[in-house]
């Protein structure tokens, strides 16, 4: 076994380190998330916890991890008979983000559940973990699925296997430590409210502290073994400063006055249900632990504030976590003990007090937190008049006046709930919520013999294939005589998630500011669209004389409303530049990805002027994207009382649809076909 990291040789990184050490302190903070760019120590930090949390007592031969002195009743291995525990350290469990659902969960021996009625089950990671810390890097890649039986472990501290009327469970209380880079995608809210506490991490941008970094991990990587016995000292007196923590955590004392503080910064905040002020009174009062002392304070409750709300408050992927810290401090300071509350042994608010003594030894996490604000919508100051872009006074929507030059970018209009848009047939890509495919979860559709270890039994068909052979194999009695060929895997049919394209006119046809705005409203839903559905998504955007990718596909749609946001607009309408840039970028895509089915969306008001015979050529093109069966709609931009019909025509040049702004909301009126497949099957 490899010799981790000493945790106490991380150089910096102070909010990582406190968030790590706060839940071991307590577990029952709920974990931690930890976001940032990579390369930042977040995998080393978390690996290097185990090594710092108390051994545990285990019953003997208990593949399950029972603690003795009071051992799970429902265990699979049990019951246990009363002896004596064996000590062992604390686990660290990973789940890679390619696991499958047995290997998460366990699984069941069905030959032999069917056969023999034996429970014959293999423990998965949920088991392994249990009383020890479940690691996941990259989180936020985790498919659905798992995602969704992680939440399940993690809300009932138990996992559990059914699988056609036979069922196990086991505990599974474990401390949920994540990792992930928000570049590469957000989380779905039901997981991210399952972390006790979230901190942002980013490289030290000082000279002296990246040098020292580099010269502890070269010194690392020569002599393992060497550098962590360097550090064994400190080690040690880390250790026994949490478990000092852990033996003083019962005697702190949570006061009224502080609970009062917690409960006002929650509703001041607007965060949703109560697990909000449940983890911030959790984790004032470990910070109290370890800090050594038996009482929570204001300084306890505004840490713990800042580390278990930020990713709480965020509505929807184009939120930025983080909290506002003189909103904070007012709540706080009005929420404070008043002079006929305690008497004079009422802690003193200070929300401002600073130095280590205070909330705990961290650096509050989102001190800096607006530097990386995605784009927001206008809310609040830009509905009552003019869009908050600098542009001049008088000419928001002169028709003529972008054509010949460049304009600022407009602000997006607020965005709306979109009617869905799928792409036709069944595929077989990533699990998603868009269109449909064969799948390991969704409703049965068939079945058929299994071309590996069989995953999800189809008990009609396997009794149907073994019924036959019953006599021949000399049944007697009632069970069912059942071998490995009658086995048949289940077909299920589900959804999937596409890779949506969008393909953006930012010409200067397209440039009136109120026209824009509502174009990029309209974008803007369509990528939240796109984040509910776990879609990929890319961004390409033509003007003047080219097309440009904007945004390469990935998970990240908040990556795609910033560049959606700071959009220009002015210029020529190249639109067969931008098809045939889609088309590269798709071809691209499909050699990475051939799986995951694409989904062209054009945003356009059909008209073609760049280049030479700009018209055909824009023809040619998308007549290229319909001979490759590329599933398209065309959302029309067209505004004003005479209309061209331009973009229906590209709609059926595309063999796709064409939707208007006012037909792609979920409210109207107007029917829209939810596959984009009539025009095709009219053309």
């Amino acid at each position: 076994m490899s010799t981790p990291y000493p945790f106490t040789a991380i150089v910096g990184q102070d909010d990582l380190r406190l968030g790590l050490l706060l839940n071991a302190v307590s577990p029952a903070v709920g974990g931690v998330l930890v976001r940032g760019e990579k390369g930042t120590a977040k995998s080393t930090a978390v690996r290097a916890l185990a090594a710092l949390m108390p051994e545990v007592a285990v019953v003997p031969g208990c593949r399950f991890s029972c603690d003795p002195a009071s051992p799970d009743p429902a265990c699979p291995d049990g019951p246990h008979a009363e002896a004596a525990g064996v000590a062992r350290a604390a686990r660290t469990v990973e789940l890679p983000v390619g696991a499958s659902e047995d290997r998460l969960v366990g699984a069941l021996d069905i030959e032999r559940a069917l056969s023999e009625g034996v429970k014959a089950f293999e423990p998965g990671l949920l088991a392994d973990a249990h009383r020890g810390i479940l690691y996941v890097d990259e989180v936020n890649l985790l498919h659905d699925h798992l995602v969704d039986l992680l939440l399940d472990a993690a809300a009932m501290g138990a996992s559990y296997v059914e699988r056609e009327g036979v069922s196990v469970r086991h505990a599974a209380r474990f401390l949920l430590v994540g990792t992930m880079n928000p570049e590469e995608g957000e989380l779905r809210p039901q997981l991210l409210d399952r972390f006790g506490l979230t901190v942002e991490v980013s490289a030290s941008r000082d000279t002296d502290e990246r040098v020292e970094v580099v010269r502890r991990r070269l010194a690392y990587d020569d002599d393992p073994e060497g550098f962590a016995a360097r550090w064994a000292e400190e080690e040690n007196a880390l250790r026994e400063r949490i478990a000092g923590a852990r033996a003083l955590l019962s005697r702190v004392v949570l006061g009224d006055g502080v609970l009062r503080q917690i409960a006002a910064t929650c509703a001041a905040f607007e965060v949703d249900g109560m697990r909000a002020d449940i983890v911030m009174a959790r984790t004032a009062t470990a910070l109290a632990a370890w800090a050594g002392r038996e009482e929570v304070t204001a300084d306890d409750v505004r840490q713990a504030a800042l580390l278990a709300l930020p990713h709480r408050r965020r509505r929807n992927p184009f939120d930025a976590p983080g909290l506002d810290e003189d909103k904070l401090d007012q709540t706080l300071d009005e929420a404070g003990p008043q002079e006929n509350s305690d008497g004079d042994d009422d802690p003193d608010p200070g929300p401002d007090a600073g130095g280590d003594g205070g909330g705990g030894g961290g650096v509050p996490p989102q001190a800096d937190g607006e530097d990386r604000t995605p784009p927001q919508p206008p809310q609040g100051q830009g509905s009552e008049g003019d869009s908050p872009s600098p542009a001049p006074e008088g000419s928001p929507d002169a028709p003529g006046r972008p054509a010949g030059g460049e304009q600022q970018p407009v602000a997006a209009a607020e965005p709306f709930r979109t009617k869905m848009l799928s792409v036709p047939g069944l595929g077989e890509g990533a699990a998603g919520r868009r269109s449909r495919a064969r799948t390991e979860h969704g409703r049965t559709t068939g079945a058929r013999r299994p071309e590996g270890a069989l995953t999800k039994l189809h008990l009609a068909a396997t009794v149907q294939a073994a019924a036959p052979h019953q006599h021949a194999r000399g049944r007697s009695g009632r069970g069912l005589v059942v071998r490995r060929d009658d086995l048949r895997q289940a077909t299920r049919e589900g959804r999937e998630g596409n890779l949506v394209l969008f393909v953006v006119d930012a010409s200067g046809s397209m440039a009136a500011r109120q026209r824009m705005s509502a174009v990029k409203g309209a974008v803007l839903s369509l990528l939240l669209d796109a984040y509910q559905r776990r879609d990929k998504v890319g961004l390409v955007t033509f003007r003047g004389k080219e097309a440009e990718v904007a945004l390469p596909p990935t998970s990240s749609v908040d990556a795609a409303a910033a560049r959606l946001e700071s959009l220009p607009t002015g210029g020529r309408t190249p639109l067969a530049a931008g098809l045939l840039k889609a088309h590269d970028v798709l071809r691209v895509e499909r050699l990475r990805d051939p799986w995951r089915r694409p989904l062209l969306v054009v945003v356009t008001d059909g008209r073609a002027t760049g280049g030479p015979e700009p018209v055909a050529l824009a023809g040619r093109a998308a007549r290229l994207h319909r001979s490759e069966g590329t599933a398209t709609v065309v959302v029309d931009c067209e505004s004003g009382y005479v209309r061209l019909g331009l973009a229906g025509e590209l709609a059926r040049e595309l063999g796709g649809t064409a939707v208007t702004l006012d037909e792609l909301r979920a409210d109207s009126i107007a029917g829209l076909v939810k596959d984009v497949t009539a025009a095709g099957r009219a053309a």
